[in-house]
């Protein structure tokens, strides 16, 4: 079962579709977007900053236990260099996996990675967080403004 929530580094829309699984549990996303501290430019340092997402599941008709998967699409830009815009200009940033940085949060093509994890299912809610964990790189010559993109969390159940 997929679910599509969409947010801009703020996550927002849920779309549920009903399928099988979903007479064992069902699971709701929400999400707080990833806020950069100010990028000085040009030549601003390394800009890091983390969100949140949460998936809560709950058993509809018997206990038992479930997986998902979360896969973050690539926004504005690509996996390689998603992109935060203001008007014409952009800045680019990605988002992570882990704390190091390393392993981009994509869609599980290319070089990128999902968040995968199982739970068991209770007739009383059970929330799990994950960190989307974001990087503006430094040296980026980019005029003042508000810059914003809007990438999509898909949860697969």
């Amino acid at each position: 079962m997929k679910h599509a929530l969409k947010c801009l580094v703020s996550l927002c829309m849920l779309a549920l579709p009903l399928s099988a699984h979903a007479l064992l549990a069902t699971c709701t996303v929400s999400a707080t977007g990833i806020t950069f501290p100010a990028y000085t430019s040009p030549g601003g340092a390394i800009a890091d900053s983390t969100g949140d997402i949460a998936v809560t599941c709950t058993a509809t008709l018997v206990i038992g236990t479930g997986s998902y998967t979360i896969a973050l699409n690539a926004g504005s830009g690509t996996f390689v260099n998603r992109t935060l815009k203001s008007g014409a200009n952009a800045l680019t940033y990605n988002v992570y996996t882990d704390t190091a940085r390393s392993i981009v949060w994509g869609d599980g093509t290319g070089a990128t990675q999902t968040e995968s994890d199982s739970y068991l299912i209770l007739l009383t809610p059970t929330t799990r967080h994950y960190t989307p964990y974001g990087r503006i790189p430094a040296a980026q010559n980019k005029p003042a403004g508000t810059y914003t993109d809007t990438l999509t969390v898909t949860i697969t159940y």
